[in-house]
């Protein structure tokens, strides 16, 4: 499957080639939930993604992984070193996409980008229209070769080849990065715009990253607000989820003042992951921090309509997984200070089938789309025009329970 998606999306390069797979390795490993996902996207979009997990996972391990046996200051020197070479990265890949086009404008009289002479398609004879702007397909300067020089890590490579060929806002990784650093140094939030201001770079740009690789049928900014609410829900899960090891990290994303509201602290939390004991006042608090999330995931909601449709089963997958791990919070009775809450391996199954049904409704919209525009031989002026080809819905089916990481 590996080969098939780079094949699929262009990328000939050896080392570009290494890079990827290493990046779909790292996804599948860390992030079931979204792997499962991401196999939903048109093959060709898939590499883009893994591209965007997997540097993204790699710096949450050096903030994460390491804290029982990395000091701080080493932790933060590996993050700055990091996004050193991102920087690097995308520069070099920006470099050789200017090249690159100077080299096509002097080829060309009319100074237009070079298109091959066909259009791109997503694996299934279909023309990829993203309907955003960005042509996905153009594989701008993928021949120049890669500069490995300097020890430039895979996963950098990968993002910055991804970052070129989808235009993605540099401003984006930056903001991720000061996150990142972040991590080091906050321990708790006092409100939850504080926890927004973070989430933001950790999790909002993860959406906008996203959103030039699913494309989109409305102007990117329109869906941009939605595809951030969407990242910050994930996150805002994965917060729920994993009180209980992030206290052992030294870490409370929950809101101080969501907590003191029903009389929680640091210390509280604290005794009943250490005892094991529960305490009323602690599920209260839970519980609000559940339907404050809720709240993000129906912010998020109309964007799912506004993506592409053969995107679209992609990301309503992971909503409703991730939407999923909420109500397993619910179903344990909010005990994620004593053991994680797990979404049932037949309800992935189920949601996962749905998924695959609805991904062949929206290709075989595409195709027929493609064919009523297809020019077809003469016909007299009394032969009844072809009924028209049928619209994507774009009302999404919320679950019950509306819904970065895994559903174990």
């Amino acid at each position: 499957m590996t080969a098939r998606e780079l094949d699929a999306a262009g990328i000939t390069e050896p080392v570009l080639r290494d890079a990827y797979t290493r990046c779909r390795r790292l996804n599948a490993r860390h992030g079931r939930t979204y792997f499962l996902a991401t196999r939903l996207l048109p093959v060709e979009r898939r590499p883009a993604v893994h591209a965007l997990y997997g540097f993204a996972r790699w710096a949450d391990d050096i903030v994460d992984s390491l804290d029982t046996y990395a000091p701080a200051h080493r932790r933060a020197a590996d993050l700055a070193l990091l996004h050193e070479r991102l920087e690097r990265g995308l520069r070099d890949a920006h470099a050789r996409t200017d090249s690159h086009a100077r080299t096509d404008s002097h080829a060309r009289p009319d100074g237009h980008k070079r298109t091959d002479g066909h259009a791109r398609t997503d694996g299934h004879g279909i023309s990829d229209v993203t309907g955003d702007g960005i042509d996905a397909g153009t594989d701008v300067g993928i021949d120049v070769g890669i500069d490995v020089g300097g020890g430039d890590e895979p996963v950098v490579l990968a993002l910055a080849d991804t970052a070129r060929r989808y235009a993605i806002d540099h401003r984006h990784f930056s903001d991720f990065m000061a996150s990142m650093r972040s991590d080091l140094e906050v321990t708790d939030y006092p409100t939850y715009d504080d926890l927004r201001t973070y989430m933001h770079g950790s999790a909002a740009v993860i959406g906008l990253q996203m959103l030039p690789i699913l494309g989109t049928v409305v102007p990117r900014e329109e869906a941009a607000p939605h595809a951030a609410a969407l990242g910050v829900a994930f996150q805002l899960t994965n917060f729920l989820r994993d009180v209980g090891e992030d206290l052992d990290r030294g870490r409370v994303y929950l809101p101080a003042d969501l907590l003191s509201a029903h009389g929680v602290d640091r210390e509280l939390l604290s005794w009943s992951r250490r005892t094991g004991r529960r305490d009323r006042r602690i599920t209260e608090a839970l519980r609000a921090f559940e339907v404050l999330t809720r709240g993000v995931y129906r912010e998020a909601t109309p964007g799912l309509a506004m993506l592409d449709p053969v995107s679209r089963p992609c990301i309503r997958t992971a909503f409703v997984l991730y939407g999923g791990i909420l109500d397993a919070v619910a179903r344990d009775g909010y005990a994620v200070l004593h053991r994680r809450a797990v979404v049932p391996r037949r309800r992935r199954a189920a949601v996962a089938v749905d998924g695959l049904v609805r991904l062949a409704a929206a290709r075989a919209a595409r195709a027929a789309r493609a064919g009523a525009r297809r020019p077809g031989p003469r016909q007299p002026d009394t032969t009844p025009a072809a009924p028209a080809a049928g619209h994507e819905p774009t009302a999404v089916t919320t679950p019950p329970h509306p819904l970065h990481e895994e559903v174990a």
